[in-house]
C-alpha cells in the first residue's frame, strides 16, 4: 500500500513538473507581426550562439505637460532560431521590416535570450 501511494505521488509530481516546463518554455503564449526599422541582427553567445535582433518602432506617446503627442520610439528585441531568416535579415539593416513572431513565457539558452522568436519575414521596404 505504501509503495502504491509513493508511486502515485511521484507520478503526479512528474506530470506537474512536465506541465510546468511545457507551459513555461514551449507553450506559444502569443503570435503576431511587428513592423519597424531593423536596427541590428547579431550572432553571439558564449556557449549557445544565437541570433539576436532589434527593431525600432516609432510612434506617439502620452507625453507630459504641454507635450501630449510626443514622438517616441519603442524597441522590439527578438531572437531568431532559423539561420536562413537571420541571414536574410542581416542584409536588411536600416530597412523597414514586418516580422512574424511567437511569444513564449520563458527563454531557453539554445533558443535565444528573448521571449520573442521571429519565425518569418512578412515584408521588407526601403
Amino acid at each position: 500500500m505504501k509503495k502504491k501511494i509513493i508511486t502515485i505521488v511521484s507520478l503526479i509530481a512528474a506530470l506537474t513538473l512536465a506541465g510546468f516546463i511545457y507551459f513555461k518554455f514551449y507553450f506559444v503564449f502569443g503570435e503576431g507581426v511587428k513592423a519597424g526599422e531593423l536596427n541590428f541582427v547579431v550572432y553571439k553567445g558564449y556557449v549557445f550562439k544565437t541570433y539576436e535582433g532589434r527593431v525600432i518602432q516609432a510612434g506617439f506617446g502620452k507625453g507630459k505637460g504641454t507635450n501630449p503627442g510626443v514622438i517616441q520610439s519603442y524597441e522590439f528585441d527578438f531572437s531568431i532560431t532559423d539561420q536562413a531568416i537571420a541571414d536574410s535579415l542581416m542584409r536588411c539593416g536600416g530597412k523597414t521590416v514586418e516580422l512574424r513572431y511567437k511569444e513564449y513565457l520563458g527563454t531557453l539558452p539554445w533558443r535565444g535570450k528573448q521571449k520573442y522568436i521571429v519565425d518569418g519575414i512578412v515584408s521588407v521596404r526601403e
